[in-house]
């Protein structure tokens, strides 16, 4: 898994991804609807994204964030279409209703 608290390793991730699809700057702040200039700043600020800058740009590559997030020399089990949209819609949960779900789980 990438570091989250390392803006630059979030960055260079972007950057591979972006790199890959041989997008310009422009055209993933345009796929991603968002300035030109929020990327330059992460990029020399070295500024931390958002957590809505991080979803806006995974979005743009059709991405989960937990796909972004994911290191591609990670070993871990790759996930089928089934198990993303069981962690896509985790992430939209309240708390209490991981833990209900977590519950459900732990009894089957």
């Amino acid at each position: 898994m990438i570091d989250i608290l390392d803006s630059k390793a979030l960055y260079d991730r972007v950057e591979s991804f972006r790199n890959a699809r041989k997008w310009s700057v422009y055209e993933l702040a345009s796929n991603a609807a968002i300035s030109p200039m929020t990327l330059y700043h992460w990029r020399d600020r070295k500024s931390m994204p958002t957590l809505s800058l991080l979803e806006a740009v995974c979005s743009a590559f059709q991405i989960t964030l937990f796909e972004f997030l994911s290191d591609e020399t990670d070993e871990s089990m790759p996930l089928d279409a089934e198990q993303r949209e069981v962690l896509q819609l985790w992430g939209k949960m309240s708390p209490d209703q991981r833990q209900h779900i977590l519950g459900i789980m732990r009894t089957v």
